[in-house]
């Protein structure tokens, strides 16, 4: 979580500046080993971004061991930040203790804020606890900081009173990518934001669509209205967000009773209007659309779950009105359909192609995704059949020869479903790594086709990102493949973020030379990050 920045007004008023004395080091006395009369000390940096909005943007983990019947206490801590970019990245650094807990937290800083320089000095007179003590170095990075840098810092020495201490380096040559904290908790006083969609418009424009969960961190049925981020520098910075869907206290009914969520959205490139998708519940009051009778067959508001849809035509500075689609497009016998939380994407004939989701029975598993499509730039959409029992959340790409890999979240066990069409959802093949290669903890994950030239030769990649394990949402991670998703070497896996998140990653191509991603990482609600092809693609 964040510090407020009047927390830190009084902090630096109420403390001595002493770290911010010695920005640069010099006549550091010899560093000794890891290891001094019974204490020892380890360093590593753990794979996450840091991210610009953040208060306290955590670098450096340093772990002390002391042995039983040791007393030692620490004087000083040195860090060597000469690995960074460019240190006019970072605004200022701090240093934390956190018990003996391995997890970042702002709670207990130790001294002030210190100024950025290659080597800095934080006077840390701290009475060491039999056991593990762990302290955390962390930054502060300017707005303008450049998301194509890395943040490294390395523990260089530790002052105690049993000697000078040299950490192990447990990561060297890590470092941290620079992202964009998008959303945090209580961004606009609304508490929880989740599952994003992302996309480039016609114009080059990053829009990204998400769940402002305002009361609490809960899915439907609650207060949701979907909004939107929009950023025309390739995601450098950000507008103050747009709410684009709320139901408002439609029949009378609470905001509570009145939520939309997750949301899809599709640019048209030909005519560069932009749609985006989303579900609405009305009344219903502690049920979710996608268990039991929280959405139910037919058509009729208050029962079944509608499809909901807005458009633009200015690049996404303003909306139309939400249109139901419910009748046009949901099956009367289904339990419900729904865009999946994703980007849809464009054919070369502009045909344009979006993913969805939905329930054809009460069962839990009675789940499945497809694919719907427009012929006429979005004027009427027709949803194909079915192409797997027991997925949902999902993502589509086509291939080489021109048909379309669905990608899709499966609950039947921890592999990815992977479909394919040859005649836009009508029929499906199940692919050859169906339900066998790429794992997952059941969570959304994105596909992208990425199209480059190579020594003047036209190529395509497919990315495929999400967290990369069976156990959590964990290890968020991108992949590619370069022969049509038949494998994915693991010399290709980028890991973003070991950390604990939510997942719903959504890709999308920035420039010639970049994609973006945001995220439900470790270190905000929404994070985003630009990429380069050269670094994913580099064999």
């Amino acid at each position: 979580m964040t510090t407020s920045s009047s927390r830190w007004d009084v902090l630096l008023a109420t403390t001595t500046l002493v770290a911010a004395t010695f920005p640069l080091v010099r006549d550091l006395p010899a560093a000794g080993p890891d290891r001094v009369d019974g204490l020892t000390a380890v360093s590593s940096q753990p794979v996450h971004p840091v991210l610009i909005r953040n208060e306290s943007a955590s670098l450096t983990r340093v772990v002390v061991m002391v042995e039983k019947g040791v007393d030692a206490r620490t004087a000083a801590f040195v860090f060597k930040l000469d690995g960074t970019d460019d240190l006019g990245d970072l605004e200022s650094l701090a240093l934390y203790s956190t018990g003996d807990k391995d997890e970042f937290s702002p709670a207990t800083p130790i001294g002030a804020r210190a100024k950025p320089g290659e080597k800095v000095k934080f006077r840390a007179e701290r009475t060491l606890s039999v056991g593990k003590n762990v302290f955390w170095l962390s930054c502060r990075l300017k707005p303008t900081a450049d998301l194509s840098h890395r943040v490294a810092a390395t523990c260089g020495s530790i002052e105690t009173s049993a000697g000078a201490l040299t950490p192990r380096d447990d990561s060297p040559g890590a470092g941290h990518r620079i992202g964009v904290a998008l959303r945090r908790h209580n961004d606009d006083g609304v508490h929880t934001y989740r599952i994003p969609a992302l996309t480039t418009s016609a114009k080059g424009t990053l829009l990204c669509v998400y769940d402002m969960r305002r009361r609490m961190g809960r899915d439907l049925q609650e207060d949701i209205d979907i909004g939107l981020s929009r950023s025309t520098d390739g995601g450098r910075s950000w507008e103050p967000v747009r709410v684009i869907m709320d139901m408002g206290e439609f029949g009378g009914l609470p905001q509570e009773q009145n939520g939309c969520s997750d949301p899809g959205i599709i640019v048209d490139h030909q005519t560069g209007e932009i749609f985006c998708f989303a579900v609405w519940m009305n009344g219903k009051p502690g049920k979710h659309q996608w268990t039991d009778d929280g959405s139910e067959p037919g058509f009729e508001i208050g029962k079944a779950a509608q499809f909901l849809m807005v458009r633009s035509k200015d690049d996404g500075l303003t909306w139309s009105k939400p249109e139901n689609l419910t009748r046009r497009l949901k099956q009367e016998a289904w339990w419900l359909l729904a865009p999946s939380p994703q980007q849809g994407i464009n054919l070369p004939d502009g045909t344009l192609v979006m993913p969805v989701e939905g329930r054809d029975g009460r069962a839990a598993a009675a789940t499945f995704a497809t694919i719907m499509i427009s012929r006429d730039h979005g004027t009427t959409w027709t949803v194909g059949e079915p192409a797997y029992s027991g997925g949902n959340e999902c993502q589509a790409a086509q291939l080489g020869d021109g048909s379309i890999m669905l990608n899709m979240r499966n609950d039947h066990e921890r592999f990815r479903a992977v479909f394919v069409t040859k005649d836009l959802g009508q029929s499906w093949q199940p692919h050859e790594t169906n339900r066998n290669t790429l794992i997952e903890p059941n969570c959304n994950g994105s596909l992208l086709r990425v199209d480059y030239e190579h020594a003047g030769e036209k190529r395509h990649v497919l990315l495929f990102a999400n967290p990369h394990t069976q156990q959590g949402r964990t290890h968020h991670t991108i992949q590619v493949s370069f022969d049509e998703g038949r494998t994915w070497p693991k010399s290709h896996h980028l890991l973003l973020d070991e950390g604990r998140g939510a997942g719903y990653p959504s890709l999308t191509r920035v420039d010639e030379s970049h994609v973006g991603i945001v995220y439900e990482g470790s270190q905000s609600h929404l994070v985003f990050e630009k990429l380069s092809l050269d670094e994913l693609l580099r064999r």
